[in-house]
């Protein structure tokens, strides 16, 4: 007696079935670039052909309206009798070494301060990042007006007796100013990263060492430093290699010649006088750029081995 029932077969898949998925696969390996094609472009143009170029120009004798000549190493042979490129070297050296500590310990002490949470303290945050997104031009004219032999400082410091001080016209002095702008107008923005930081710090551990009768000063480099000690390297590498590249906070307050006899000069600076005009030596303004760029990037590189070290 036969059954009534018949066993299904599976059917097997037609062209019609696999046509769409074939579709599918042919077109996955190219829909990443074509997303990632605006990117591309935008870097291509703006960042990596300017470099090539300038790589590239700093082996010749290039001017403004002059095609260049290969001349091998002499830009780099005569930077190094230069003066002015020794000065600007050095300037941009100090502003390190005076910008970035305070813009690494400063801004994590205020973003500390402001995750309280007290009565105003939303009108206090805004208040510190404000100078962030202020333009630095008016950032820089207002602490000029300030700053000048008769701006508001000096009438307080005549006022107390003081008498009046040449923040602007002292080669030393005119540095430690525009210094101070840099770390006034960058501490809301690091403060914005530190606040990131703390909030994944847990609350836990400050209580346990409360409890285990830790002070505030205590529990700061016990606790809060080494949470956010990454954090740290990455405001010091940010804020390293901005410091090298100053060229805004300087001119604005030094003029375009440098302050004093071009004392203040940063290689920014140098770049900018030397490069451009009708008559500007794009070369040897490359050869300086170059400098610049292997500076910096030497610069990341010791942050980040030193942070390497301390890990292990």
């Amino acid at each position: 007696m036969k059954s009534s029932s018949t066993a299904t077969v599976p059917r097997a898949a037609t062209a019609a079935d696999r046509g769409p998925r074939r579709r599918i696969r042919r077109q996955l390996p190219s829909s990443p670039w074509l997303f990632a094609a605006p990117g591309l472009l935008i870097v291509g143009i703006f960042i990596l052909y300017p470099f090539v170029s300038t790589l590239i120009n700093s082996f010749t004798d290039k001017r403004t309206l002059i095609p260049g000549e290969y001349v091998g190493l002499d830009n780099f042979r005569e930077l190094l009798h230069d003066d002015m490129f020794w000065i600007g070297l050095r300037n941009s050296t100090l502003y390190i070494v005076g910008v970035v500590p305070a813009l690494v310990l400063l801004p994590l002490l205020l973003a500390m301060l402001v995750q309280k949470h007290i009565p105003g303290i939303t009108f206090f945050r805004s208040a510190f990042y404000t100078p962030v997104v202020a333009s630095i031009v008016v950032v820089g004219l207002i602490w000029v007006w300030m700053l000048d032999e008769r701006g508001l400082v000096n009438a307080v410091l005549e006022a107390v007796g003081v008498g009046s001080v040449g923040f602007l016209s002292d080669q030393w002095l005119l540095l430690l100013s525009a210094m101070a702008v840099t770390v006034w107008k960058g501490l809301g923005y690091y403060m914005i990263i530190y606040l990131a930081a703390l909030a994944n710090v847990p609350r836990e551990l400050h209580e346990a060492a409360s409890v285990d009768g830790a002070g505030a000063v205590r529990r700061f480099f016990a606790v809060t430093v080494p949470a956010v000690r990454s954090t740290m390297v990455l405001v010091a590498a940010l804020s390293s290699v901005a410091a090298f590249k100053v060229f805004s906070e300087v001119y604005l307050m030094a003029g375009p010649n440098g302050g004093p006899a071009g004392e203040d000069t940063t290689l920014v600076m140098l770049v900018q006088r030397v490069g451009t005009g009708l008559t500007g030596r794009v070369g040897y303004a490359s050869a300086i750029s170059v400098v610049v760029f292997i500076v910096t990037v030497a610069l990341m590189l010791l942050v980040l081995r030193a942070d390497r070290k301390e890990d292990a």
